[in-house]
């Protein structure tokens, strides 16, 4: 949700989506208006409206499954192998509604913590670059350092 505006999350996007292969496809759908349930409701409709028919559905939600980075490599590895379009679901500054959870073939969280959402989009693009990265055996992720 939402349109990126340039500055520093925007960067942290770039910078890791150039490094992942193939990059992830971003698609913008702009933020809905009026009270949080009506912006739920709306956002929910375009959401579901931008998903690619078929596609293998994973929410970003605060409450979904929060692997390390191993455990994303395995996830991916499971996404890669099921033949179907992938499309990560990040919602607005609302979350997102039930109907998009519902509809989620998988929920996925990034910790307890809540990110703003257009951070949400480099953090996840980091994260399946290091994913990536264990998969291939890249150096980049450092499985020898402490927890």
């Amino acid at each position: 949700m939402g349109r990126a505006r340039g500055g520093p999350e925007a960067a942290l996007f770039e910078h890791h989506n150039s490094r992942l292969r193939p990059p992830l496809v971003l698609r913008e759908i702009p933020e809905g208006q009026g009270a949080p349930v009506e912006i739920r409701r709306r956002e929910a409709a375009a959401i579901l409206s931008a998903l690619p028919d078929g596609a293998l559905a994973v929410a970003m939600d605060l409450g979904g499954e929060a692997p390390d980075s191993e455990g994303l490599a395995a996830m991916a590895t499971g996404w890669a192998e099921s033949g179907r379009a992938l499309a990560f679901v990040i919602g607005g500054a609302e979350g997102l509604d039930p109907v998009v959870l519902a509809r989620a073939d998988q929920r996925l969280s990034l910790g307890r913590l809540t990110w703003p959402h257009m951070l949400v989009r480099g953090l996840l693009a980091e994260a399946l670059f290091r994913a990536q990265c264990i998969r291939t055996g890249h150096p980049y992720h450092r499985a020898w350092r402490p927890g």
